[in-house]
């Protein structure tokens, strides 16, 4: 009764317009809650400045200080000149990269009192995830900002398709990291040194390395499990000038759906294929530098014989994507399981098609060319620019040329085109002297595009690859000329090598010309 009493003499005493005036002090709750809660967002945003590798190690007190007054104002401009510097170098939008900044950014801010829950679990050979095999004498603070920034990286490389994870040291305090996306690399990330020291432990602790050891080559392997897939990852770590460089495989899970006909063969050289692995015995080789596809290809022919009514058993390194009912074999030469006497093991379990992931010395081509002629179908690759140097380091390897010319069934080099993004291709703009050029050879180009850049394609005009190839079938004219000798492989040296690079240029022009590809990605693949 007595707070009523006074309430009303307060009302009474103090008229409407002075008690308007008192609800526009400065003590207003409202303005109160404002105020309380910049405060708390500038010193939030402090934090985030304190380990954000946009600012300069030196530079980290005047920024703390000044982010304590502007909030968040001072993070966005370093957010807009970062991703200005990341624009001019991979050619994407500046607007294209903030918004992917603010999404990982959102993505990662994780509410007082609930768990943070990553969309991605990496876990070593054994199944053991990342967070128990790493962290040990470190705050659960620090370990859980690494934790999330390795999980970061390998979620984008699988999110942008990478083949690859480079992560190099720049110079004493900084490190790159850079995907090879359809076969191009590109910066990622920039990390400052201390970080990514964690983060490179953290890779090689789940994938059963030696953390201690920085200077010793080193190998490993690790599997990641996403909502939508799990994939396997071949690490390998080797002691560079500025520090430790990390190199991640991301081992090509989608192989297994290839056929020959979605890989890019013509009519003709589909018919090649498919005539050479319906024969009982053979042997069919796939040549091409590193990252030309051949492992895609020799997964395509697998999966165009019937498993069931043969006997199919692969030997790789490693294994890129498994193949129901077939018997494969993974190398690892501490256990002494090599290409050629994993070769030697699978002539006694009663093989119809042995596949060879690589033939990289004279044994194992010895093995596989003489399985080739008792009754066996070989399928092989080998690291050569085309056909006619296939055939030369054969015979370099100590293979005799009767064995060669008795063996080989097919040759196919092949490389890999990177394809024109259909949401931005533009007609491309061709000199008068292109034209006439294209004129004198007869080739319609009025259907040729360029490549220009959009958010759909990370601002590079291409999106996915596709694969040419230059096929030579082992006829009767071509197996004299090979046992022949000597004479023989002085031609192909010259003319062999000029007629294979024709071959392969002639099969990307008829990609160019049908707006697949530009003329360009051409010349960047073959000179």
């Amino acid at each position: 009764m007595q707070v009523l009493a006074f309430t009303e003499y307060f009302g009474k005493q103090w008229p409407v317009s002075e008690r308007s005036i008192a609800l526009a002090l400065p003590l207003n709750p409202i303005k109160v809650a404002l105020v309380i809660g910049w405060v708390y967002l500038c010193l939030y945003f402090v934090q985030r400045v304190e380990f954000s590798p946009l600012v300069p190690k030196n530079r980290k007190s005047i920024a703390n200080i000044v982010t304590l007054f502007t909030g968040p104002i001072l993070l966005f401009l370093l957010l807009v000149l970062d991703a200005a510097r990341k624009s001019s170098e991979s050619k994407r939008g500046v607007f294209a990269i903030m918004v992917e900044h603010l999404r990982h950014a959102v993505a990662n801010i994780r509410v007082p009192g609930l768990a943070y829950e990553s969309k991605i679990k990496l876990l070593d050979a054994s199944g053991r995830p990342l967070h128990e095999l790493y962290g040990d004498g470190k705050s659960k603070r620090q370990v859980g900002s690494v934790l999330k920034l390795t999980e970061q990286i390998i979620l984008g490389a699988l999110e942008e398709r990478a083949s690859d994870i480079l992560i190099d040291p720049k110079d004493d305090s900084n490190y790159a990291v850079r995907y090879r996306v359809d076969g191009v690399l590109r910066t990622e990330y920039s990390i400052k040194a201390s970080v990514c020291h964690a983060v490179i432990n953290s890779i090689k602790a789940v994938s059963s390395m030696d953390i201690s050891e920085k200077r010793r080559p080193q190998d490993g392997s690790f599997t990641a499990k996403t909502a939508k897939t799990t994939a396997s990852f071949r690490v390998a770590s080797v002691g560079a000038l500025q520090g430790e460089k990390l190199s991640v495989r991301v081992l090509n899970q989608v192989a297994g759906t290839y056929t020959l006909s979605n890989i890019g063969l013509t009519q003709k050289q589909r018919a090649f294929f498919e005539s050479a692995i319906r024969k009982p015995s053979g042997m069919v080789l796939l040549a091409g530098p590193t990252g030309s596809g051949k492992t895609t290809t020799l997964y395509a022919m697998l999966n165009e014989i019937d498993f069931f009514t043969r006997n199919v058993i692969t030997v790789e390194d490693p294994i890129e994507c498994v193949l129901p009912n077939c018997s494969q074999i993974e190398v690892n030469p501490k256990a002494d399981i090599t290409f050629a006497n994993s070769l030697r093991s699978i002539l006694r379990q009663d093989p119809d098609v042995i596949s060879v992931g690589e033939i990289r010395d004279e044994e194992t081509a010895g093995i596989a060319l003489r399985a080739s002629q008792t009754g066996h179908l070989v399928l092989a690759t080998i690291h050569c620019e085309t056909n006619a140097s296939a055939l030369i380091r054969l015979l370099d390897l100590g293979v005799s040329p009767l064995l060669l010319a008795s063996g080989l069934s097919v040759i196919a080099a092949q490389r890999l085109l990177r394809c024109l993004c259909d949401d931005c291709k533009v007609p491309a703009e061709l000199s008068p002297a292109e034209i006439h050029d294209f004129q004198k050879r007869g080739v319609y180009y009025k259907n040729i595009f360029r490549a220009q850049g959009c958010d759909q394609c990370a601002g590079t005009g291409y999106r996915g690859r596709i694969a040419i190839f230059d096929v030579l079938v082992m006829d009767e004219k071509s197996r004299q000329h090979i046992a022949d000798g000597q004479m023989f492989i002085t031609s192909l040296r010259g003319e062999g090598e000029k007629k294979g690079k024709s071959n392969l240029y002639k099969q990307g022009l008829r990609l160019v010309v049908s707006g697949e590809t530009s003329m360009e990605e051409l010349k960047r693949v073959l000179g």
